[in-house]
C-alpha cells in the first residue's frame, strides 16, 4: 500500500501502520493530519505554567508517540488512542513544570545557617574550593587503598595504635604508609 500510488487517502491507521515499518511519508502525513488536532487539545492547557508553544510541542510529542506505538489490534481508532497519548504527554510536562517551578523554595537555605569567614573575599572561597578539590582528586589518584585508608583516619584525628587496629595492620605499617603519603603529595604538589 504505497502512498504515492492511493487514489484516495489512506486511512490512519494503515499510515501508522506504514509509519511503523520506516515509511517517513506515511508519519509525515499524519502528522500534518493531526497537528489541528493536537493544537485544539493543547489549546485546553494554555495559561498553565507552560507557554503555549511549549505546550503544543509536548503534544506533537504525544503525537509521535502515537504514531509509533499504536496497535490495531487494542480496538481503538487511531485518533482515540493519538487524543490520549497527546493529553498524557501534555499532562505530564504540565505537572513536571509544576514540580520544578518550587524548586528555589524546596532547597531554600537561610544565609543565617551559611558560615563564611569574614576574612575571605568570594574569590579566595573559589580559589580554595577549587585547591580543595585539586587536593581530593589528587589524593583518590595518586595514593593506594591502604594509603588513602590512613590518611583519612590520621586527618579524622586517630593516632598510630588506634588506625592500625582499625585497619588491622602493625603501626609501623601505619608510619610507612605516611611516609609514602608525604612523598607522594609533596612531589605531586610541587608539580602543581
Amino acid at each position: 500500500m504505497a502512498l504515492q500510488a492511493a487514489q484516495r487517502p489512506a486511512d490512519d491507521e494503515a499510515l501508522a501502520a506504514l509509519a511503523q515499518t520506516g515509511e517517513q511519508k506515511a508519519a509525515t502525513e499524519l502528522i500534518c493530519r493531526y497537528r489541528p488536532f493536537v493544537r485544539m487539545i493543547a489549546s485546553h492547557y494554555f495559561g498553565a505554567s507552560l507557554e503555549a508553544d511549549d505546550i503544543v510541542q509536548e503534544g506533537l510529542i504525544g503525537l509521535l508517540s502515537a504514531i509509533y506505538t499504536y496497535s490495531p489490534e487494542k480496538n481503538a481508532a487511531f485518533r482515540t488512542y493519538c487524543a490520549a497519548c497527546v493529553t498524557n504527554a501534555i499532562r505530564s510536562a504540565v505537572k513536571a513544570d509544576a514540580g520544578r517551578k518550587n524548586l528555589p523554595l524546596n532547597s531554600y537555605v537561610s544565609l543565617e545557617d551559611i558560615d563564611i569567614a569574614a576574612d575571605f573575599s568570594p574569590e579566595q572561597i573559589v580559589i580554595s574550593d577549587e585547591k580543595t578539590g585539586y587536593i581530593n582528586r589528587l589524593i583518590d589518584r595518586e595514593l593506594s587503598v591502604l594509603e588513602n585508608d590512613v590518611l583519612r583516619l590520621r586527618l579524622n584525628g586517630h593516632d598510630y595504635r588506634t588506625t592500625a587496629q582499625t585497619l588491622g595492620i602493625s603501626e609501623k605499617a601505619v608510619d610507612n604508609a605516611l611516609q609514602r603519603v608525604r612523598s607522594k603529595l609533596s612531589k605531586a604538589l610541587n608539580d602543581y
